[in-house]
């Protein structure tokens, strides 16, 4: 299966086939990703690092991802050094970059804008997430998480907090139900998952369930996905202010849980999870966090065709 060349831009873009290839690859890859073995994948390799949003994990991943399998990092930098204050356009910038690197990594505050830079790059674009809709990585590697942790195959999992702008669970909910997951979705009804999203999972026989209710469903799942209120969402600060301590994982809602339940979060977490969690066998969203170093690698070579 050769993926040489080619962008990851959104999880609809991939067959369960797709998926489960590229989750056989970082787990081949995950002893170079915690630094057991070395690798020569990319050597030669400029991975351009293209972000116009804040980032921890997504760049830094990234960039050790790449430095890993020995290739090097463009990194753009500062937005407000770039040209992009003179005015230049993304696709002018794509075009310029892409001569410069074999691979380009996207962060754009844009809905759509690692589609269209892939339409204008010479080389291939990963969306390293655009607007409130695509964020394929972090899908790929809370995938990994959940297959590593836990199982995919009729998944019972309950996605928490916010549903409406979190775009890693808008695209979660379409990789999972390749795998025929039951899902709970548990959020304020201001920040509930849209509802283009609930009727196209319901139309592909995916079992849906919406409530507000963390204590309702936490005995009836096996993972339990939280999510942060986006306070850089919010237009009005006010509304914030109402919905961001709806939602919190306590200690004490964890007494009477099975012992097998895990709880991951994309990071950064801001009040939603309680650091007494941290310290149970069900917080699963620090090794979470690790587990995007070797699905990026995969990611990485496999768009370069160093792997196959």
């Amino acid at each position: 299966m050769s993926f040489k060349n080619r962008h990851v831009i959104s999880m609809k873009d991939f067959s369960r086939k797709e998926i489960d290839y590229v989750l056989d690859t970082a787990e081949k890859l995950e002893p170079v990703a915690r630094g057991e073995n070395r690798s020569q994948l990319l050597d030669g390799k400029i991975v351009a690092l293209l972000f116009f949003e804040p980032s921890t994990r997504t760049r830094l991943s990234f960039e050790v991802a790449t430095q890993r399998l020995s290739g090097q990092v463009l990194n753009l930098g500062s937005v407000e050094a770039s040209s992009v204050m003179k005015g230049e356009n993304l696709a002018d910038t794509i075009r310029v970059i892409s001569n410069y690197a074999d691979l380009i990594v996207l962060r754009h505050p844009l809905d759509g804008s690692s589609r269209m830079a892939s339409e204008f790059s010479s080389v291939p674009v990963i969306n390293g997430g655009d607007g409130s809709v695509h964020h394929p990585t972090q899908t790929f590697l809370d995938l990994y998480t959940i297959r590593r942790e836990s199982h995919l195959e009729g998944l019972k999992i309950a996605m928490a907090g916010d549903l409406k702008y979190g775009r890693t669970v808008h695209s979660l909910c379409h990789a999972l139900s390749l795998y025929g997951a039951e899902m709970t979705f548990v959020s304020p009804p201001e920040l509930s998952m849209p509802s283009e999203i609930v009727k196209d999972l319901r139309k592909n026989k995916i079992r849906v369930r919406e409530t507000n209710s963390l204590e309702e469903i936490i005995g009836d799942v096996e993972v339990l996905y939280m999510t942060r209120v986006q306070r850089e969402r919010f237009l009005d600060p006010e509304e914030y202010e109402k919905v961001k301590h709806r939602l919190k994982v306590t200690g004490s809602l964890l007494k009477n849980v099975d012992s097998n339940l895990k709880i991951l979060h994309p990071l950064p977490r801001v009040n939603e999870i309680s650091p007494e969690v941290d310290a149970t066998p069900h917080a699963c969203y620090f090794q979470q966090a690790f587990y995007g170093v070797p699905i990026r690698m995969a990611l990485l070579a496999l768009a370069m065709g160093v792997v196959e």
